[in-house]
């Protein structure tokens, strides 16, 4: 069954790697079909991959093969809960271990240029409490690029 609302993410030739490497790497996640190009089209010819159907951590996607005319940005990123400073790492280290690379504050992109936060449910947790502990959350987590859950956690504390 297709799901009604589906984000659709661009790629210039690898969606299907992509795609590869999202289920490999986020729990929750599927791969589904990869449909080829019945025709030739202007980034590609009859026979390559054109999109491929995907889930990642629940999400359902689309890759589409659409060639170098648009990039990623950071204003559209995946944003990924984590229980404990061990998935954290793991995912981030998976991200950015493979050809993506670091940002600040739990940002990274992957190897496609896909953002990702990489949030500790300790961060938004604090973030939520408001007041003083927030601040002092937020003050710490400013200083970071893979969120430091231990860190997050003595900031809550003052």
């Amino acid at each position: 069954m297709v799901a009604r609302n589906t984000i659709c993410l661009w790629y210039e030739r690898d969606a299907e790697a992509a795609a590869r490497f999202y289920v490999a790497t986020f729990p929750d996640s599927v791969m589904g079909a990869v449909h080829r190009a019945p025709a030739d089209y202007p980034s590609g010819k009859a026979g390559d991959v054109l999109t491929v159907a995907f889930t990642v951590a629940g999400i359902p996607c689309i890759g589409l093969n659409g060639g170098p005319a648009f990039r990623h940005s950071e204003a559209f990123s995946f944003q990924i809960a984590t229980d404990d400073q061990a998935e954290t790492d793991r995912l981030w280290n998976a991200i950015v271990g493979h050809g993506g690379q670091e940002s600040a504050c739990g940002w990274c992109k992957d190897r496609w240029g896909i953002s990702w936060q990489i949030t500790p449910r300790v961060l938004t947790d604090a973030l939520a409490a408001g007041g003083a502990e927030a601040q002092r959350a937020f003050t710490a987590m400013m200083t970071m690029r893979k969120i430091d859950v231990a860190a997050i956690e003595a900031a809550r504390r003052g």
